[in-house]
C-alpha cells in the first residue's frame, strides 16, 4: 500500500493518532468538568471566549519564533505544552487563580499548536497518494474515538480528575516523539503578500468559529446536562457518534471524493443547518440528544472537507503556510470567542442553552455565502483537497477541547 511507501506521512499520522487519544479522551471533558468544578454555564462559556481572545493576543509572538526554530520543532512544542495544560484542570474549584492559570496555559498550548500543526501537515503532506494513507489513518482514527471517551470517563469516576488529565497529559505530549524523524520545514523570515494573500481564509474561519461556538462548545454543555451530568453516560455519547462516524466516513466517501464543490456546499451547510435546529430542540430528552450528537459525525464528513478544501487550497497558494494558518486560525478565534461571548450573556440573563445554540445558523450562513464564492470561482475543484491538511482531527475546523 502507498501509506507505507512514505515514511514521513507514516510519523505524521502517528502523531496524528496519539492526539486524537488525548483530546478525544481527556480533552473532550475540559468544558464539562468545569461545570461539575463549580462554575455557572455562563461562567464555563466566558472562560472559554476568554481562553480563545487570549489566544488571539498571544498569537503575535509565533511567527518569530516559528522563523526562529522551523515548523517541525514548532510543532514539537506545541504538543508538548498542550500536554502540560491537561493537569491545570485538576485543582480547578470555582473561580479563582487555578481557572486564571488554566486559561493562560491553554491558550498559550492552542496557540503554539494549532496554526503550526495545521502548516506543518499542509507542506508534507502527500497528494499523489493521499486517499489511500488517509482512509487509514482516519479508519485508525475512528476506531480510537471509540474507545478513547469510555476511558476517560471511566478514569474521571474511578480514579476521579487528577488521574484521568494527568494521563491524557502525559499521552498528548508522548505525540511528539514521532515529529522528531520527520523533517523541518523552515519559515522565512519575509513573506511580501502573505498575510493579505489569508484574508479570504481568515473571514471563513470567522464564520466557522462562530458555528462551532454553539454548535460545539454550547452544545457540549447541554448534551452533558441532558444526560444528568454523569461522565460515563456522556462519554458513552461521544463514542457513539465516533461509531457513526466511521461508518458514515466509509459510506460518504465516495460522495466526497467525486463531487463538486457547489453541490457539496448545499448539501453539507444544509445538513449542518438540519443537526444545529435538532440540537436546539432535544434538551430533556437523553435519547434524541445522543442521536442529535452522532449526527454530528455524519456532518462532519461533509462539511469539513468542503469547507477546508477551500482554505487549504488558498493556503498553498499563498506566500507562506504558517503565515496563512496564523491569520486564519486568529479569524477562527475571532469567530468562537465572539458567538460564546454572546451565549454567555444569553445564558446569564435566563435564556435556554437552546437559544445560543441556534446562534450558530448565523455562522452557517456566513460559511455558505464565501464558500459558495469560492467554488463559484473554481467550479472544478472537488472537495477532497482538505484531506491533505489532516484536518478532520476536529470535525469543523478545529474542534475545541473547551
Amino acid at each position: 500500500m502507498a501509506f507505507f511507501h512514505n515514511r514521513t506521512v507514516n510519523l505524521l499520522n502517528l502523531h496524528y493518532w496519539i492526539t486524537s487519544v488525548a483530546l478525544g479522551g481527556g480533552g473532550a471533558f475540559w468544558s464539562v468538568y468545569l461545570l461539575k468544578a463549580g462554575l455557572s454555564v455562563p461562567g464555563v462559556l466566558l472562560m472559554s471566549a476568554i481562553t480563545f481572545a487570549l489566544r488571539l493576543i498571544l498569537r503575535s509572538f509565533l511567527l518569530l519564533l516559528g522563523v526562529r526554530v522551523g515548523l517541525r520543532w514548532l510543532v514539537v512544542i506545541g504538543t508538548i505544552l498542550m500536554g502540560i495544560s491537561f493537569p491545570f484542570l485538576t485543582p480547578v474549584h470555582g473561580v479563582g487563580w487555578p481557572l486564571v492559570w488554566l486559561v493562560v496555559v491553554t491558550a498559550l498550548a492552542d496557540t503554539v499548536y494549532w496554526p503550526s500543526y495545521h502548516a506543518y501537515f499542509a507542506a508534507l503532506g502527500d497528494e499523489e497518494h493521499r486517499g489511500q494513507q488517509l482512509g487509514v489513518r482516519e479508519a485508525i482514527s475512528a476506531l480510537l474515538g471509540i474507545v478513547s471517551p469510555l476511558v476517560a470517563g471511566w478514569l474521571l469516576v474511578s480514579f476521579g480528575p487528577r488521574v484521568a488529565f494527568f494521563t491524557t497529559g502525559v499521552i498528548e505530549a508522548l505525540a511528539a516523539l514521532p515529529l522528531l524523524w520527520t523533517p523541518d520545514v523552515p519559515i522565512a523570515r519575509r513573506a511580501p503578500g502573505a498575510f493579505r494573500a489569508a484574508l479570504s481564509g481568515a473571514m471563513l474561519f470567522v464564520g466557522d468559529g462562530w458555528v462551532s461556538s454553539g454548535y460545539f462548545v454550547v452544545w457540549q454543555l447541554a448534551l452533558f446536562i441532558t444526560l444528568g451530568q454523569n461522565y460515563l453516560t456522556y462519554g458513552g455519547a461521544l463514542a457513539v457518534a465516533a461509531l457513526v462516524g466511521a461508518v458514515g466516513g466509509l459510506v460518504l466517501g465516495r460522495y466526497i471524493d467525486s463531487g463538486r464543490g457547489g453541490q457539496a456546499v448545499w448539501v453539507s451547510l444544509g445538513l449542518l443547518s438540519l443537526v444545529i435546529l435538532l440540537r436546539a430542540g432535544v434538551q430533556d430528552h437523553p435519547v434524541l440528544a445522543v442521536a442529535a450528537n452522532a449526527m454530528g459525525a455524519l456532518v462532519g464528513c461533509l462539511y469539513v472537507p468542503t469547507m477546508m478544501t477551500a482554505v487549504y487550497n488558498q493556503a498553498k497558494r499563498s506566500p507562506c503556510v504558517l503565515r496563512f494558518h496564523i491569520a486564519a486560525e486568529g479569524g477562527w478565534d475571532v469567530g468562537v470567542a465572539t458567538g460564546l461571548s454572546l451565549a454567555a450573556a444569553v445564558t446569564w440573563y435566563g435564556g435556554s442553552l437552546s437559544l445560543t445554540i441556534l446562534t450558530a445558523l448565523i455562522g452557517a450562513v456566513f460559511v455558505f455565502i464565501l464558500l459558495q464564492r469560492y467554488y463559484a470561482a473554481h467550479p472544478l475543484e472537488v472537495v477532497d483537497a482538505a484531506l491533505e491538511a489532516g484536518e478532520f482531527q476536529t470535525q469543523v475546523g478545529e474542534m475545541p477541547k473547551v
